[in-house]
């Protein structure tokens, strides 16, 4: 635990009780460490169908191939590997894609500037991050308005507040008060100062990649850099089968600086993929399969993560749905997939497509984590503050959400069956007719022994009555203002925070806005 107010926690502990009283409203920045799983993996396929699901794949590969587009340097990597380029598409032998991913690292670290909060991505675990992208803000006051950059440094705060999350995300919305061109600068130098947990590096451009390594070397040091990962970036794929310029430009900035990226298919079930999950997990298995090769390409062993963002359709209106079966069977299948092929999985989030913190975005954000906990996912984008399809983060569903990430991390834990698990001693010390509220086991467990939510009333009926009969975006409202309130920047050495700001600064004046 990061301690950020001594003074504040030390004030009125004469006694037994203000001691309590004080320690009950302490501020502290407190980050649990990311969930490593003691249950086991939902696998909704069996051998055959992920045989039948990685061969097709390998002949989508093979006979239809993948456009890499703009990008002459690309294709001439794929031609020097063995690809079959004929313009702008890629048609890669069968098995070949997969020998390239050979070199990926089934896990690997993600450093944040403090040690403490350091990341393993991969294997049993899972690492949470706040909602990415959107353009919109939300919340009771305001309503629904475009995000500026006071917005951004705000969210960055309550991700730093928020024990549950583990990592500072990357784009938590899009600060649009900011010209286009310069927003990464800000955006980065916002999770570099009021955050000491991982971020995410900019992908919209190479050249603000290279910024984003530039900002990362000077927080970390060159060579811890280039030795290290510090950054996770998101690429996504142009589904179905096409890889931009852009994002395959910042792909090539990261890998060969060891930073890790997430290839990710972009995947809305009906118009950017087959409408069936099977034939949905082939296309995403291609792409996947073609995006991570190249990675591997620019430089073998460079961290890359297995993305699968995925949803279903409404044919309708042509809305994308969340927290559907389908997408479920999906997530469930491809975190399959990106275990046979031994890396990490990225995919779920807090996922709804309400436009109001409301039942409605409650019932599919649960749906949607829960799913990617039982599928094995390691890396969650999106777990805290996703609204209205991802257009809006909302400032009361983040804490919200970022709560309910704590009902994750205890779920994960499985059932203790040690001795204190076991409660035999409390159950001989009550024996029948008694109860257990006073018994030894119940008084060394009771701190710990349930998951308790820091937003949600379970007050009797009176007391919330006569509180102001809130309802569950009032009560996060509170809190949000509260956490703002409280919030203090993690300490971070002048001399670094001067060279950031003067990075910034000069990057800026070089070169004119631009809003396009």
């Amino acid at each position: 635990m990061n301690e950020v107010s001594a003074e504040r926690r030390g004030r009125g502990r004469s006694g037994g009780g203000a001691a309590r009283r004080a320690e009950r409203t302490a501020v502290t920045i407190e980050t649990a460490r990311f969930i490593e799983r003691n249950i086991p993996n939902f696998e909704i396929l069996n051998d055959e169908a992920l045989e039948i699901i990685e061969y097709n794949a390998e002949t989508v590969l093979e006979e239809i191939g993948v456009n890499f587009v703009d990008n002459p340097a690309a294709l001439q990597r794929w031609r020097d590997v063995g690809a079959d380029v004929t313009g702008e598409r890629v048609r890669i032998p069968r098995g070949l894609a997969r020998q390239l991913c050979a070199t990926a690292p089934s896990s690997f670290t993600q450093h944040a500037r403090n040690p403490a909060r350091n990341v393993e991505i991969g294997g049993r675990n899972l690492v949470l991050a706040p909602v990415y992208g959107p353009p919109f803000v939300r919340d009771i006051e305001g309503g629904r308005r475009y995000a500026t950059i006071e917005d951004f440094r705000n969210f960055v705060k309550l991700g730093t507040m928020s024990k549950w999350l583990h990592h500072s995300g990357g784009t938590v919305c899009e600060p649009t008060d900011i010209a286009v061109n310069k927003r990464h600068l800000d955006m980065l130098l916002a999770h570099m100062t009021l955050s000491d947990k991982p971020y995410m590096g900019s992908v919209t451009e190479p050249v603000r990649a290279e910024d984003s390594v530039r900002m990362s070397k000077i927080l970390f040091g060159d060579e811890f850099v280039e030795q290290n990962t510090v950054m996770t970036s998101l690429i996504n794929i142009n589904s179905p089968l096409t890889f931009d310029s852009v994002m395959m430009g910042a792909l090539e900035v990261y890998a060969r600086h060891n930073q890790a990226a997430i290839v990710s298919p972009f995947i809305v079930g009906g118009a950017m993929a087959p409408v069936t999950v099977a034939g949905t997990l082939t296309q995403v298995l291609a792409e996947v399969l073609a995006g991570v090769a190249y990675s591997q390409m620019i430089r073998p062993g460079a961290p890359v993560i297995f993305g699968a963002f995925v949803t279903s359709i409404d044919m309708n209106s042509g809305a994308p749905t969340f927290g559907t079966p389908e997408a479920a069977h999906i997530t469930y299948g491809a975190g399959q997939l990106a275990r046979r092929m031994g890396l990490p999985y990225r995919s779920g989030g807090a996922f709804c497509g309400s436009k109001l913190p409301d039942a409605q975005a409650a019932y599919e954000t649960a749906n949607s984590l829960n799913m990617a906990l039982l599928a094995g996912v390691n890396f969650m984008l999106h777990a805290a503050g996703w609204l209205e399809g991802g257009l809006v983060s909302s400032y009361e569903k983040f804490v919200l959400d970022a709560d309910q990430l704590g009902a994750l991390h205890h779920l994960a834990k499985g059932i203790s069956m040690d001795e204190n698990g076991q409660a035999l001693d409390a159950i001989r010390e009550v024996g029948p007719g008694g109860h257990y509220l006073g018994c030894a086991h119940t008084q060394a467990n009771f701190k710990t022994a349930f998951w308790r939510t820091n937003v949600l009333d379970y007050k009797p009926f009176e007391t919330w009555e006569e509180e102001g009969a809130r309802d569950s975006a009032t009560l996060a409202s509170i809190k949000v203002k509260k956490m703002l309130r409280d919030f203090e920047a993690p300490p971070l050495d002048p001399g670094i925070a001067e060279a950031l700001k003067a990075y910034v600064d000069q990057r800026k004046a070089s070169e004119p806005d631009a809003f396009g």
